[in-house]
């Protein structure tokens, strides 16, 4: 009998504890504020005065304090405010810093510079003043003013996490690199998990020219839940400018694995990705990522042209080798081309030179039944226009080799002053559509060339 005994009594202990609990929270108005009964008291002793005289300095002072300590920001500000028309109180500065502030966490930061300018004048080395002056500041990009005022506040409270942040933002944006780092050194001091400041020190080593150093932060934070979109893009970039593509992808996809990314930053991580796989030639990973960029948003920097240009090489494998691939790959092909182009001819390639890897010259010699002689082939590696210099460049060695023929292939276009140069020469102009088709056919060429043979 004992058991059930104790187990309904600790039920019956448990539930009044949980109605205390629950009459606490609804006398307090919030569940972390308890409010005195004596603030309870002048607060409503203020209403019956205030119901009486609406412009009781006293009375709205109480009503703006009580309201300001609960964080009732609206019903705080609306107080205030009122005091700061009617005047009378005996607390001026404490009405307007505390209307100022209300004001900035309402989002009404031309009220708020106002009134704090007012409080300033009335107490000039006043922490609150002077820091959410030097905040507001910093909003507005008046970074030299920021400064003035972060530095009036520091005096005051040399150790506040908040200001040194800020000051050495204010100087990071400033390219006072050197002094950035000094303050968000302080600030890491006293706050060392504070990541944002973290990553800033970062950015000014990256400013500074100090790359592993910002390196090594940006890699740190990747993980982050906060900041970690922000550093692996940035880790990302170093890599990338570092030519450590694979590395640069590592970072951008831990990236991507965070929530909640702002969409600024998400754009750019899937944009850089897709690139770093575009230098790698890995075009089937390229396509998912412009295509997830151009649905959130259709004109997000040359994202469009970009499809279109991949999926086109993403179809014809040895279009990729002719724009993408590593010039031996790329010397192959062509090979190839200049072995099947004339059908019915023996042919013997006698030169080749290769340009910058932007184009190559092959030389051959080509007899048919008709017709022998030299022939030049120019294969450039573009999909955009080909102007006429480089076809002058083109016709001199053609003149240098004594070579009867010239043929120019690009998968991009000739200009117009391209085409008419060549109408009276002996140059024949091969463009997209037709060498698209050449490239899907070479293999069979070649195929049909080795059986006669």
């Amino acid at each position: 009998m004992l058991i059930p005994l104790l187990i309904v009594a600790i039920l019956l202990i448990t539930i009044i504890i949980i109605f205390v609990l629950i009459a606490t929270h609804m006398k307090t108005g919030r569940g972390d504020r308890k409010v005195s009964k004596g603030v309870v008291a002048s607060f409503k002793e203020a209403n019956k005065r205030l119901a009486i005289n609406p412009k009781d300095p006293q009375a709205l002072l109480a009503i703006a304090s009580y309201y300001y300590h609960q964080e009732a920001w609206e019903n705080a500000y609306k107080a205030y405010g009122t005091l700061t028309e009617v005047g009378g109180s005996n607390e001026e500065f404490t009405v307007y810093l505390n209307h100022g502030i209300c004001a900035l966490k309402l989002g009404f930061t031309d009220i708020a510079y106002k009134s704090l300018i007012v409080a300033r004048s009335l107490k000039q080395s006043d922490f609150e003043v002077n820091f959410n002056l030097g905040f507001l500041e910093f909003q507005k990009n008046n970074y030299e003013k920021a400064v003035t005022f972060l530095q009036s506040a520091r005096i005051t409270n040399p150790e506040n996490t908040a200001n040194l942040r800020y000051l050495g933002y204010a100087c990071f944006k400033m390219n006072k690199h050197k002094e950035a780092m000094t303050f968000i050194r302080e600030a890491i001091d006293l706050e060392p998990n504070n990541k944002e400041s973290l990553y800033v020190l970062g950015e000014c080593y990256f400013e500074a020219g100090q790359i592993e150093q910002a390196l090594k932060i940006f890699m740190h934070l990747r993980l982050d839940p906060t900041m970690g979109a922000s550093a692996s893009l940035f880790a990302g970039n170093i890599h990338t400018d570092q030519r450590q593509h694979n590395k640069a992808i590592e970072d951008f996809e831990i990236g991507l694995k965070h929530d909640d990314i702002k969409i600024d930053i998400l754009m750019e991580l899937r944009y850089k990705l897709a690139a770093c796989y575009i230098t790698l030639n890995d075009i089937p990973k390229v396509l998912p990522l412009l295509r997830q960029i151009h649905n959130d948003n259709p004109t997000y920097k040359d994202v469009a042209t970009l499809i279109t240009k991949y999926q086109e090489i993403n179809s014809n494998k040895n279009l990729q080798i002719f724009l993408m691939g590593s010039s031996a790959d790329f010397v192959a092909l062509c090979r190839k081309v200049v072995m099947a182009y004339h059908i019915k001819a023996k042919v013997k390639i006698s030169d080749i030179a290769i340009t910058r890897n932007d184009w190559i010259d092959i030389t051959a010699e080509v007899n048919t039944p008709k017709w022998a002689d030299i022939v030049m082939f120019r294969f450039i590696r573009t999909q955009g226009v080909v102007g006429e210099l480089i076809l002058r460049d083109f016709q001199s060695h053609l003149k240098e080799l004594k070579a009867g023929k010239g043929i120019c292939i690009t998968f991009g276009t000739f200009s117009d002053e391209a085409k008419r140069f060549t109408e009276a020469r002996l140059i024949d102009l091969i463009e997209k559509t037709r060498f698209a088709s050449i490239l899907k056919n070479i293999e069979s060429y070649t195929q049909s060339r080795d059986t006669k043979k």
